[in-house]
């Protein structure tokens, strides 16, 4: 843990503690470069020693730095200090939406439709950018003061999937895609299931699978039924519910492919509750893996059944409690009938993905001998003809699926079919969907499934994200008459536009050209020792790209060199050197030097200096200085003049309250080849003071003199000693 006060990079200074997660820890901090509150996520140690880890964070977090959206905590900065690595981000005030609901309880379908689209913002342009979150939940998202939602973590969850889920599973696998938790390639579709199951949170206040342990939550991602929101809230919009279910459809081609798609219907939901426009895939599958058992699980049911004939009820065994292997498998046979399965059709026994075998049991595959003798007795004759029966069926429907198939890809059954795009091939048919505002693909895919011919036209469209169907030709419910199509216009994104070059150009300047060019400018600031202030350091997207009018181009300029103030000290009583060295120390040069007669201050001394001590400058500035010449001569009177000198003043050690240095001090008026102590004594950091006594005099001088002081025997000053001993001479 950071203490506060400790300065990252020379640049972010450490304030508080604002949360810890299982990979990091958050402080708020003060970056001093750009006088700004920033949040500052630091590495733990057992992260920071893992060199691949580190690598693929300091990568991921770059990336993200280049994402710039209202519903995104922006990343500003990545670095390594000491070996403490760490993530400098946008600070936001507020709590996370998993505390959000927490303390508010499910949400209204309204509120949660807003929160859904910002998140479903905030990961569209992530997505746009090539950038996947991978680790989409709740206690990922930000709900600010002001109502906004923004979605963090993004360079930090990828570096994590490789090496590090476990660690962090148990808040992420409530939220994990199924393909995930197979540990397969996961892709923007991953994406849209977690942020499915975080609408589902909202809207009922609960998760959909629960479990005693995180393998048991993500079998249920892999297999189990989710029950539907309805069924808990039946104000829920039956639309609002279909989206739910359609992010979270356990096959990734069946949910929403893009953001921008999920977003559109949202939009439908949030005009009109009650429509029916969302186009939910089927998600059951009646085949079942098979499952290969142990010994060792025979031997847990052999004794299970012991136990069933000398209890009246069997002992309940908590799932994975002991053994996950064995209960997983176990789970198997005693699932419920009420909640039915959804396996995966690509499902393969041997598939280390699918495979929870924590033990090195004997893998031999078990025969009829090894199951218990009350297991086999209780077997039906008549089932097991009907499972002969319906497996002789399966197999040769499987069969004439394969036949089908194979005769279809080497032409044998071209009877009777035609190409729904194709309008001659046509009959006039009824106009039964409506596919605006849908993904091209999913378009394509209902119009082929409903065998309507169609043919597409692309164009441009400064209000609709590209690939997204703007209208169609037929309404639905009309007729198409034969020999026609038809036509569907999809938006192929924002009309593109060349960036100008604007680096070096003043910023007023700079700002005119792009806004020319119909794209929007934000702007970041730096000190610059080459260019000029208020003109332009550099730009992204760099000049002469293609981009999308529209598209934010974001500009950084200089502030100019920068500037750095010191303080003026006091040279008053100091000899010409002494103050040339005294404004060395701080960045500062001597001015002009002038000399004038002085009745009080000693020859060869500062009488004043051009800026008052104290005064905050900035380096490098000079700072002029006058000389006291001594007394000015007068004519020798008949009578010789006698003087006085009163002295005051005091010596202090202004050094280290460690230091060892000590000096012995000897404070002298010098008159011609006499002189006289004033004062003497020893300062140091123990006893730092010597105090001139009040009412130190000298009377019956013949000559004016000068104040001299010793330390250790040599006229020049230490510099962790400040001196201020005045004397005053008057003739008696």
């Amino acid at each position: 843990m950071l203490k506060s006060g400790m300065m990252l990079g020379d640049r972010y200074e450490i304030i508080e503690l604002v949360g810890s997660g299982g990979m990091s820890e958050v402080y708020k901090a003060k970056d001093h470069k750009l006088n700004r509150y920033v949040a500052v996520k630091v590495l733990k140690n057992e992260f920071s020693d893992d060199r691949n880890f580190v690598s693929k964070f300091r990568v991921e977090a770059q990336s993200a730095a280049g994402l710039a959206h209202p519903n995104i905590v922006n990343v500003y900065d990545v670095g390594e200090d000491e070996g403490i690595y760490y993530i400098v981000m946008e600070f936001v005030e507020g709590i996370t939406l998993k505390e959000y609901i927490m303390d508010n309880g499910r949400l209204p379908a309204e509120q949660a439709l807003d929160f859904a689209l910002q998140i479903a913002s905030g990961i569209e342009v992530a997505h746009q950018n090539h950038t996947i979150h991978r680790d989409i939940k709740p206690q990922n998202i930000i709900v600010s003061k002001n109502g906004t939602l923004k979605v963090t973590d993004f360079g930090i969850a990828r570096a994590a999937t490789s090496n590090t889920v476990a660690s962090n599973a148990m808040g992420s696998v409530h939220y994990v895609s199924p393909e995930q938790a197979r540990g397969g390639y996961s892709d923007e579709k991953s994406d849209i299931y977690s942020l499915g199951i975080t609408m589902y949170e909202m809207v009922t206040g609960r998760v959909p699978f629960e479990g005693d342990n995180n393998v048991t939550v993500a079998l249920m991602h892999i297999q189990g039924e989710m029950i539907p929101p309805r069924e808990y809230y039946p104000d829920i919009p039956a639309s609002f519910e279909k989206i739910i279910l359609k992010c979270t459809q356990k096959k990734p081609e069946r949910r929403y492919l893009t953001a921008s798609a999920l977003i559109a219907d949202l939009k439908r939901v949030a005009t009109n509750p009650n429509g029916d426009f969302v186009v939910l895939g089927t998600n059951t599958s009646t085949n079942a893996p098979t499952v290969m058992m142990s010994d060792a699980e025979l031997n847990s049911i052999k004794e299970s059944a012991a136990q069933k004939n000398t209890a009246e009820e069997p002992a309940q065994t908590p799932l994975y409690s002991d053994s996950r292997r064995t209960e997983a498998r176990s789970a198997a046979y005693t699932r419920p009938a009420s909640t039915p399965i959804d396996v995966d059709d690509d499902f393969d026994p041997d598939d280390e993905d699918y495979n929870y075998d924590y033990d090195d049991d004997d893998d031999e595959e078990e025969n009829e001998d090894d199951l218990p003798d009350n297991v086999e007795d209780d077997v039906d004759p008549k089932l097991q003809r009907i499972v002969m029966i319906g497996g002789i069926v399966a197999a040769v429907i499987i069969a004439m699926f394969i036949m089908l198939v194979v005769g279809k890809a080497a032409g044998w059954f071209k009877f009777g079919e035609r190409d729904p795009k194709d309008p001659q091939e046509t009959q006039s048919v009824e106009m039964t969907v409506d596919v605006v505002g849908l993904n091209i693909e999913e378009a394509e895919n209902m119009l082929e499934q409903h065998e309507i011919p169609y043919t597409i036209e692309h164009q441009n469209d400064d209000a609709v994200e590209a690939d997204i169907v703007i209208s169609q030709s037929y309404n639905k419910g009309d007729m198409i008459p034969a020999g026609t199509s038809v036509k569907i216009i999809v938006s192929a994104g924002k009309e593109e536009v060349q960036v100008p070059n604007v680096v070096g150009y003043e910023v007023t300047q700079a700002e005119t050209m792009l806004e020319d060019a119909e794209l929007m400018v934000t702007h970041a600031y730096e000190y610059s020792d080459d260019v000029e202030k208020d003109h332009v350091i550099s730009q992204d997207p760099d000049g002469t790209q293609m981009v999308a009018k529209g598209t934010k181009v974001k500009i950084v300029v200089s502030n100019g060199p920068e500037v750095k103030e010191t303080e003026v000290p006091d040279l008053r009583g100091k000899t010409q050197q002494e103050a040339q060295a005294a404004l060395t120390n701080v960045n500062l040069a001597l001015g002009n030097v002038t000399e004038e007669y002085s009745a009080t201050v000693p020859l060869g001394q500062v009488i004043s200096q051009s800026t008052s001590s104290g005064t905050k400058v900035q380096e490098g500035s000079s700072v002029d200085i006058t000389i006291s010449k001594g007394p000015e001569e007068t004519e020798t009177e008949e009578q010789p003049k006698t003087y006085s000198a009163i002295f005051s003043g005091s010596i202090t050690f202004i050094g280290a309250a460690d230091s060892e240095n000590a000096y012995n001090v000897e404070v002298r008026y010098v008159v011609g080849n006499t002189s006289q102590t004033i004062a003497s004594g020893t300062i140091s950091a123990t006893n730092p003071t010597l105090v001139i006594p009040d009412g130190a005099k000298l009377g019956g001088l013949a000559a004016t003199g000068s104040l001299q002081v010793l330390y250790n025997g040599s006229p020049t000053k230490p510099e962790d000693v400040n001196q201020s001993v005045n004397v005053q001479v008057a003739e008696e």
